[in-house]
């Protein structure tokens, strides 16, 4: 397959391999000769488009074009400009449809936390609350894997560095501590490490204090300038962590009692067609399931 076209009504198709000029393509019983070179991911026109007419993507307008743009040729920055104005103005106009019937709430595989949160892995995670202990925390999950035999009977032993919690100040500090101690709380982390240096802005003893309630057999705390040998220090609390969590197993649950998170991995242009739309029939079967299930679930934004 070398194009596609999305929907009926478009009048363009989205290369997905890279063209070459003279390649022809078939749509709708006619052929249409490419102009130019067309990149993997780019647009080219299915017919004559004249200039200020709207270039149909996902069968809605993405833009209006420059010139006149002939069959075959290809649709990009250079030809084409947003229908969208400096200033727009939007409101909130929900539009419900009620559905026919109350759709059965699946049964899925779930671990159960303590907190009622749901999640679908069992692993024990490595928050470093500053950048500058990345090193040892690494160090601390090369040792344990070793020793533990790669943590079997869970789904992983990850750690999540980051270049942030030193000289931060205001804002930027309380985000970033709200962002791992919200980590945390994950439900797919079965046991966390939280691992700080000792001098940084985000101390453990405040990111602690600040945490809420946690259970203390599966969250533990180190302070590298605490310890003697840090790094066995902290194997010594996976090894601890490990043996709490390990035992937990799956149990049956709903699909209305996940949560997801959506994320921008990057748009290019393929998003639209490939991963984008499996995002949004997930969200949408898991939303009805929430409306008639009672679950609460937030939504992210997914680009074309």
């Amino acid at each position: 397959m070398q194009y596609i076209r999305i929907h009926s009504l478009d009048n363009v198709a989205v290369a997905l391999v890279d063209l070459a000029q003279g390649t022809p393509i078939s749509v709708d019983s006619q052929t249409v000769t490419l102009r130019q070179d067309v990149a993997r991911g780019h647009k080219f026109a299915l017919r004559d488009i004249a200039m200020s007419e709207n270039v149909i993507k996902y069968g809605l307008p993405i833009g209006h074009t420059l010139t006149d743009v002939a069959a075959g040729e290809h649709i990009h920055a250079h030809n084409t400009r947003t229908n969208l104005s400096d200033v727009d103005a939007y409101r909130y106009q929900p539009d419900f449809q009620t559905s026919p019937s109350q759709p059965a709430d699946r049964e899925v595989q779930i671990y159960r936390r303590a907190s009622g949160d749901v999640g679908v892995r069992n692993e024990l995670w490595i928050l470093p609350t500053v950048g500058c202990v990345n090193g040892i925390a690494r160090q601390i999950q090369k040792r344990f894997l070793q020793e533990s035999d790669d943590a079997e009977g869970t789904d992983g032993v990850f750690l999540f560095s980051h270049t942030y919690g030193c000289s931060q100040l205001g804002d930027d500090h309380i985000n970033t501590r709200t962002m791992l101690q919200n980590m945390v709380r994950h439900p797919n982390a079965g046991a966390v490490l939280v691992i700080g240096l000792g001098c940084e802005n985000n101390q453990v003893d405040v990111f602690r204090d600040t945490l809420g309630e946690f259970d203390p057999e599966r969250v533990h705390f180190m302070v590298c300038q605490h310890q003697d040998d840090e790094v066995e220090a902290g194997v010594e609390h996976l090894h601890q962590l490990y043996s709490v969590m390990r035992h937990d197993r799956r149990v049956p649950g709903k699909l209305s009692e996940l949560k997801f998170g959506l994320e921008c991995g990057g748009s290019d242009g393929l998003s639209g067609i490939t991963a984008n739309p499996h995002a949004g029939t997930i969200f949408r079967l898991c939303d009805r399931q929430r409306r008639y299930h009672g679950t609460d679930g937030g939504a992210g934004n997914v680009r074309r």
